[in-house]
């Protein structure tokens, strides 16, 4: 029944770190790569709608941010083209809706913390012409439109271009995406925000209390816009000890959601780290980075996409009803897409 009721329904993961992976191939290589170590994962675990970020590492920050994030971007439209009989770079939700009906994955570019941008709040301009449709604004740290969760104590708002940065975003058609951002930042932007956010893969802070987690006034804020906020699976931000880190504790915190904001405004956002940082993280590192998380840590049984339908039967397990399975799973994602991605003003 399990496997029946996941493959009926759309899957929508919006954050897999894979073209930081697929990148470090040669060009060349690109298509093929991808087509050999991610796309059967994507296929085996039932994924529909893919938001393919991009990241850009401390090391080419800040000089080379700019140049890395076009090769990623050169990257997803190289293996979307090389794979284009399994997966097409969708710019608004007509282009998913036909995605879908061609039994062919939708990729969706996003930025994660836009380093490349800068204060160069136009460049959002160009990286829409070029396909990009989800973008946040801080990581860890400080940029220079706003700063990131590791900076909460200082209290920090959205900075002029930040704010010029969110009008320009709701302009052009790309999401909004407050995963990473401060606090401040995040109430700063409940203030401006128009249309709606997304969190594409941050958990709840009443569950664990981590700040990159999300307070049930930021939630409540996230789905009064009609957003979605995208539950993240990695294992440090769903609970403080390892006994606790279990594919069951994804769904309190989709239940806690849930119950605060209405299970229309729940999603997936798994950031499975562990592969993706075996193939970036050179052998003689250590798999936690400044940040103190553990990123080549999993949960037992969703080690990555391809056990996706284990969160189903969790879900099925702990009693929830088709239709909240369904739209938990990428049924809300889909809807705020088929709304907001793209659809400039």
């Amino acid at each position: 029944m399990t496997l029946d009721l996941h493959g009926r329904a759309v899957v929508a993961d919006t954050h897999n770190d894979l073209l930081m992976s697929v990148v470090e191939r040669p060009p060349h290589r690109w298509a093929e790569f991808f087509r050999e170590r991610w796309l059967p994962q994507l296929l085996e675990g039932g994924v529909n709608i893919q938001v393919l970020p991009v990241f850009v590492d401390d090391q080419f920050r800040p000089e080379g941010a700019l140049r890395r994030t076009l090769r990623m971007i050169e990257c997803a439209h190289a293996l979307a083209e090389g794979n284009a009989d399994h997966v097409q770079l969708c710019l608004d939700g007509d282009d998913i809706d036909a995605a879908l009906a061609q039994d062919r994955i939708a990729l969706v570019l996003a930025l994660e913390s836009a380093p490349g941008v800068d204060a160069d709040v136009e460049l959002f301009r160009t990286l829409h012409r070029l396909g990009v449709r989800i973008a946040s604004i801080a990581h860890w740290g400080r940029s220079p439109l706003a700063d990131g969760s590791g900076e909460d104590a200082t209290g920090s708002r959205l900075t002029i271009e930040g704010v010029a940065a969110l009008g320009e975003l709701e302009r052009l058609g790309i999401v909004f995406d407050i995963s990473h951002l401060g606090a401040s930042g995040v109430a700063h932007v409940l203030e401006l925000a128009t249309r709606p956010l997304i969190a594409s893969h941050s958990a709840a802070r009443a569950l664990c209390d981590h700040h990159r987690n999300l307070s049930d006034e930021q939630i409540r804020g996230v789905a009064a816009t009609g957003g979605v906020i995208c539950v993240n699976f990695v294992p440090d931000f769903l609970a403080d000890d390892r006994e606790s880190q279990t594919i069951d504790r994804i769904v309190d915190h989709i239940e806690y959601i849930a119950a605060l904001v209405g299970i229309e405004h729940v999603g997936i956002g798994p950031d499975f780290l562990k592969e993706v940082a075996a193939d970036v993280i050179p052998p003689c590192c250590d798999g936690n980075d400044y940040t103190g998380v553990a990123l080549d840590a999993s949960l037992p049984g969703l080690d990555g996409p391809a056990e996706l339908p284990a969160l189903t039967e969790a879900m099925v397990k702990r009693g929830l009803d088709e239709d909240s399975i369904r739209a938990v799973l990428g049924g809300n994602v889909q809807r705020v897409f088929r709304a907001e991605l793209g659809r400039g003003r």
